[in-house]
């Protein structure tokens, strides 16, 4: 009676298309409509093969969080070449880079905050706030309420979510903010990195010896290659180890703070995930609160060069 039960369930489950093997929400469409319009908004995107070139190597393999060893399938850099010349020419970049070493690496450190840091970030906001990706962000978060149509209202608000100091670790002082976090990256009682989700960073550090590649995290099918915007990395950084890391590759700062922004502001649960598709891949956009400002926020990366198209969705 019970197998017959089980049958009659799972025929029914066919039958309504339901994927028993996979909890992964529905594609958000509005969401992905959006995204496209600022991937098609975004000149300041590098071009793979032109402005730079990665080598995704070998398959990276599993790894123990808080673990310094590690075997390395990539025994060349994530970054042949970079054109830094165009990033230096291009404002937001070259005041997006003048950022990264504004903080502590290790979380428990008070972060002391400079008059001069203060001006590099109010720069670094005009510049974004100027672009077009940024503006289509901003028209959509004011159509939906989320946002002040002054623009310096927006400033101040994105200046909470990205640049306010807060504690990520108890019993010290305000020790981290979303920017740090997601662009520039932590470490946690020197075993753990936490947060570092940008290309340009990576490549500055990988540059400077700091950051060592292992090989990318990816299933059978669906391989990455060296045009893809999205990957799944394992690396480790001042000789700790991420197990598994994502960063969009390519992309402009303003793309990457307006889609998060976008998505931390529409919803006011502490975590929040959006499946998506954007270009070519599919992806869930994560975003974790702290509070009023940012905590974290990244990629991950599900399928590219159109893999997902046709499969069912669910």
């Amino acid at each position: 009676m019970a197998l017959r039960l089980g049958g009659v369930l799972l025929l029914a489950a066919l039958l309504c298309g339901v994927d028993a093997s996979s909890n992964r929400p529905a594609v958000n469409q509005e969401l992905s409509n959006l995204f496209n319009e600022l991937w098609r908004l975004d000149a300041n995107r590098m071009t793979p093969g032109v402005d730079y070139t990665v080598s995704v190597q070998g398959r990276a393999g599993f790894v123990n969080q808080g673990s310094h060893v590690v075997l390395d399938h990539a025994s060349l850099p994530l970054f042949s070449n970079v054109d830094e010349n165009k990033l230096r020419n291009i404002t937001t970049y070259a005041h997006f880079m003048k950022l990264l070493d504004n903080y502590e690496r290790s979380t428990g450190i008070t972060e002391r905050v400079t008059p001069e840091e203060l001006t590099e970030i109010s720069l670094f906001l005009d510049a974004v706030l100027e672009t077009q990706v940024m503006k289509r962000a901003h028209q959509y978060l004011v159509s939906k309420g989320k946002s002040s149509s002054d623009s310096r209202q927006f400033k101040s608000q994105l200046n909470l979510i990205w640049f306010h100091l807060y504690h990520r670790q108890r019993n010290t002082g305000p020790d981290s903010c979303g920017f740090e976090h997601v662009f520039v990256g932590e470490t946690k009682s020197g075993t753990e990195i936490i947060g570092f989700h940008n290309w340009v960073q990576f490549y500055l550090q990988e540059k400077n010896s700091h950051l060592d590649y292992k090989g990318y995290k990816a299933r059978d099918h669906d391989l990455p290659d060296q045009d893809d915007h999205v990957l799944n990395l394992q690396f480790s950084w001042h000789g700790v180890v991420k197990p598994v890391g994502s960063a969009f590759i390519g992309t402009s700062p303003e793309f990457e703070m307006a889609l998060f922004t976008v998505l931390f502001l529409i919803n006011t649960e502490r975590s929040t995930t959006a499946l998506v598709n954007i270009d070519q891949c599919q992806m869930e956009l994560v975003v974790i609160r702290q509070g009023r400002c940012l905590g974290t926020a990244y990629p991950k990366l599900l399928s590219s060069n159109s893999r997902h198209v046709g499969q069912h969705s669910h």
